[in-house]
């Protein structure tokens, strides 16, 4: 499912329109997705009960090494984006 099928399903199921939904200035799913990106990169944890939480997580920097050359590198730390999926969730994706 990409964006645009997203927002053709919130808006079946709710009734509201494409646009209040989605499409155009000052959509709901754009404001909702704005909201959790901003929380994450301030490093707070976003949790939606039943559904699950967005976190930040760290990797420390490691060596890899280049597939074509074999050549050792430095890969540096970085922040990463954690989702945990909620136990309804989870039992919904297993009841499938």
């Amino acid at each position: 499912m990409n964006k645009q099928e997203l927002i053709d399903a919130v808006a079946a199921s709710t009734g509201e329109s494409k646009a209040s939904t989605g499409e155009g200035e000052g959509e709901a799913l754009d404001a909702i997705l704005e909201a959790v990106t901003s929380a994450v990169t301030r490093g707070e944890a976003v949790q939606l009960i039943a559904f699950g939480s967005f976190s930040t997580g760290a990797c420390s920097e490691r060596t890899g090494r280049n597939p074509s050359t074999g050549e050792t590198i430095t890969i540096p730390a970085a922040k990463t984006v954690k989702f945990t999926a909620g136990n309804s969730f989870k039992d919904a994706v297993n009841a499938a």
